[in-house]
């Protein structure tokens, strides 16, 4: 077999020939005057919504917009953890550019003064708003939200989330923990309220505020729901009865798996309900029981965020807003719900990098709203009967979330910034990712819905460290001093294919000489990604047709 590390770099230079290609004009808008920007952020979402084939999750709203949207299928973070990929698709660089892995620095101040694409809009005129977990807090984003330079006014913050992770879940024992599971009645729990409520009423309370301004505006949501603990109104758990909740359906952790590639899942393992299971460590399992109700209290948390992403959506119809707002829905990452053995995110497979993305854009996505019209009226997950919505248009191509920065950008009729050098740790302002505007280039909505492009062409990159060979308690969150091996791993249409090679977190540099581990998937044959071909015949052969 070719070095695993030799062959990561030649398609290194595939995915940058590719993205130096295409496009960077920005579209004309369909409407007179600036658009306005509502971008909403979720924690921990994977595509488990019914707009993504998910029959079995009640999503209405969500699935509304999508069906007004053009929404991409296959869209990858570039880090499946909560502050190194947001900082990522805020600015647009890579991990690597940011030299962000962990939770512990500042990348102003540790990689470069780096411009963020709200900074870029209020650069440009917008009013920059801040509502909930845009980026994430504390020293990743200099313990301001990245103020004051991105946004025109202090980020806002609920209240109620210093509450997520005290004593707040009833138990059988009648006390309160800090479980896991925690589905709860609103009216007993503090400040009767929980967080996401609170952002979406601090959101509607901007958008009126914004309604009568002179200026266009960008405002960023951030949804904490469905990341744990699943803290969320109990009468969502009706949704998902427990004899409904099937598992994963490849629950057991693959023979062929890399030590180095397995993460033990351990900030799920110090909530005090997974702690009375006695877990062994690394590998669990999980009791099939509890299994189940994870997954179904993830899948309520999901619906528990539908109806605040409704009820925000509605508001700007009312004010009418829609004729001239951009909407951007994205997660900062995917979540494994028991696949391969695994809960949370932290690795490089499909499960915990893959996200929904989807844009609106008046009169492009879907028409203009005719006076009084409402393109997005509150629906009721709790209706007995809902209507099966399909996404407005549907981009099968491979994406990757660093895209957002430019896409929106050039959506929004500013110019798009300049594609980096390399290194580009001096530039203030360029990108990283594609300009995904040629995807909204096709007019007429009467025509085939699913884009053709050539989804061959496309690449995500994905990237996730690791303190050793083997599972240990730090695995999932290494500091960027513990960093031993870096996992590089591309997904193109027909593979995922990952390297493990040493790394040197003191001069930030990979070693693609020191090879820890491979995994190679085909994802005709093996959608789930369980069996690794690395080390098979089939591998050697692919591996040594992609060599120059």
């Amino acid at each position: 077999m070719p070095p695993a590390g030799q062959c990561l770099l030649w398609l290194g230079l595939v995915l940058a020939s590719v993205c130096a290609s295409l496009e960077s004009a920005a579209p004309s808008n369909s409407t007179t005057g600036p658009l306005n920007v509502l971008l909403i952020i979720v924690d921990d979402l994977r595509p488990s919504l019914g707009c993504y084939g998910d029959k079995a999750i009640r999503s209405p709203n969500i699935d509304q917009l999508a069906s007004r949207s053009l929404l991409f299928q296959n869209a990858f973070a570039q880090q499946a953890v909560c502050a190194p990929s947001r900082v990522s698709f805020l600015t647009g660089r890579r991990p690597d550019t940011t030299r962000l892995y962990d939770f512990n620095s500042y990348w102003r101040i540790h990689a470069g003064n780096f411009s963020t694409i709200p900074q870029y809009f209020k650069e440009n005129g917008y009013v920059t708003m801040s509502v909930g977990k845009v980026f994430h807090p504390g020293i990743s984003s200099n313990y301001s939200d990245d103020s004051p330079y991105s946004w025109s006014f202090p980020p806002y913050h609920p209240s109620s989330e210093k509450y997520e992770n005290t004593k707040t879940c009833r138990g059988p024992d009648g006390q309160l923990h800090a479980n896991l599971l925690c589905p709860v009645d609103v009216a007993d729990v503090p400040e009767g309220t929980l967080p996401d409520k609170q952002s979406t009423e601090q959101a509607i309370r901007l958008l009126e505020k914004m309604k009568t301004s002179a200026s266009p505006f960008f405002l960023a949501v951030g949804y904490h729901k469905p990341h744990i603990p699943f803290r969320y109104p109990k009468e969502f758990q009706k949704l998902y009865p427990l004899e409904n909740i099937t598992l994963a359906p490849d629950p057991q952790v693959p023979a062929g798996l890399p030590p180095v590639a397995y993460n033990p899942w351990m900030d799920i393992r110090q909530r005090e309900d997974v702690q009375a299971l006695n877990l062994s460590v690394p590998y669990g399992p999980i009791p099939v029981d509890f299994q189940r109700k994870i997954r179904q209290s993830y899948f309520a948390s999901v619906s528990y965020l539908d109806t605040q992403v409704g009820h925000l959506l509605s508001a700007l119809d009312d004010l009418q807003l829609t004729n001239s707002t951009i909407i951007a829905f994205a997660s900062d990452h995917g979540w494994a719900l028991g696949e391969h053995g695994e809960w949370a995110k932290y690795s490089n497979f499909d499960v915990a990098t893959r996200v929904p993305l989807m844009f609106y854009v008046p009169g492009r996505t879907a028409p203009l709203p005719e006076a009084g019209e409402e393109l997005f009226p509150y629906i009721d997950p709790f209706d007995s009967v809902l209507e099966l919505m399909e996404p407005g248009r549907r981009v099968m191509d491979l994406v990757e979330l660093l895209s957002l920065s430019p896409t929106l950008a050039g959506l929004a009729g500013l110019h798009v910034p300049p594609r980096c050098p390399v290194p580009s740790f001096h530039v203030q302002l360029c990108r990283e990712g594609q300009n995904l505007g040629k995807h909204f280039q096709l007019q007429d909505l009467g025509e085939d819905p699913h884009l053709c492009g050539n989804p061959r062409e496309s690449i995500a990159y994905s990237q996730y460290p690791r303190p050793a060979d083997y599972p240990q308690w730090n695995s999932d969150k290494p500091s960027l001093k513990d960093i031993k091996v870096m996992g590089y791993s591309i997904r193109t249409i027909d593979y995922r294919y990952t390297v493990w090679v040493g790394f040197d977190p003191r001069e930030f540099l990979a070693n693609f000489s020191d090879v820890h581990a491979g995994e190679l998937y085909f994802v005709d044959s093996d959608p789930l990604q369980d069996h690794n071909m690395y080390n098979d015949s089939q591998g050697r052969d692919l591996l040594q047709s992609l060599m120059p």
